[in-house]
């Protein structure tokens, strides 16, 4: 459902899965946050590529990334939405909060 990188203290997931959903939004969030605990982990890029739908659930796994994250005074990316998730992602207000970047590359440098 995720394939997880590391760049010394950043952390890129790919999801596998086309829907972050409540089916999936269980696994995730256990896995990416031991990941974050094991690994120290400071930033958080999500990569949206495969994924055409999001429910309040997937809305779930990344707000509670971030707060993870943004306690530890770290940074949450996204990258690669397409419009319609991307226009769920910012009428949850995540938008304003979460970085909305084109690329990887956007990511790391913003």
């Amino acid at each position: 459902m995720i394939k997880c990188y590391l760049d010394d203290k950043t952390l890129l997931v790919q999801f596998t899965t086309t829907e972050l959903d409540h089916h999936v939004s269980t696994y995730i969030r256990e896995n990416v946050d031991e990941i974050i605990m094991r690994k120290n982990i400071k930033n958080i890029i999500f990569d949206f590529q495969n994924i055409r739908f999001m429910d309040s659930s997937g809305i779930g796994v990344i707000i509670g990334r971030y707060k993870k994250i943004a306690n530890g005074h770290g940074k949450v990316s996204v990258i690669n939405m397409n419009p319609r998730v991307e226009k769920v992602f910012n009428l949850s207000g995540m938008g304003k909060i979460i970085n909305v970047c084109k690329s990887y590359e956007d990511a790391i440098n913003s």
